[in-house]
């Protein structure tokens, strides 16, 4: 099988709208895998996802993401990202970039000295970061939406 370097695409992007406040029961008490304790049956508050999923509104946006080029980083097609363009992407950081012009999502890395985009599945070749590359990293992956 030949490795590829980029099969991970973005098929569509959307902008952060804070006008939507949706407030959703949190229950305090943690989940068990076995049977329920009728004790623990209470919400404490509600959440709304919004302040709990976007730190930085006006810098956040979200991505659906089609390919298994990050399968093993546990992003699968057709999950959704929360991506925050505000953040400094950090060795290790999972970022929405376009290589090439085309959008993709790896993860960050540096070794020594030197700036990679890894992909999370061994089908798939690092790509080196270098000055005949066209790289932009627009963003770093704050969460991974998909359906269980």
């Amino acid at each position: 099988m030949k490795r590829r370097h980029a099969e991970e695409r973005i098929t569509r992007i959307w902008a952060f709208e804070p006008r939507t406040k949706l407030e959703i029961p949190l229950f305090t008490a943690g989940i068990s895998a076995g049977f329920p304790s009728p004790a623990d049956d209470f919400i404490d508050r509600s959440l709304d996802l919004n302040e709990f999923l976007v730190t930085h509104p006006s810098a956040t946006f979200f991505v659906r993401v089609e390919g298994t080029s990050m399968i093993q980083a546990g992003i699968h097609p057709g999950d959704i990202l929360i991506v925050d363009r505000a953040l400094e992407p950090l060795p290790g950081s999972i970022v929405v970039a376009v290589l090439d012009g085309e959008f993709t999502v790896k993860r960050f890395q540096r070794v020594e000295g030197k700036s990679f985009l890894l992909a999370e599945n061994p089908d798939f070749v690092p790509v080196a970061i270098e000055d005949r590359t066209q790289v932009e990293v627009w963003g770093v992956v704050t969460y991974v939406i998909h359906k269980a």
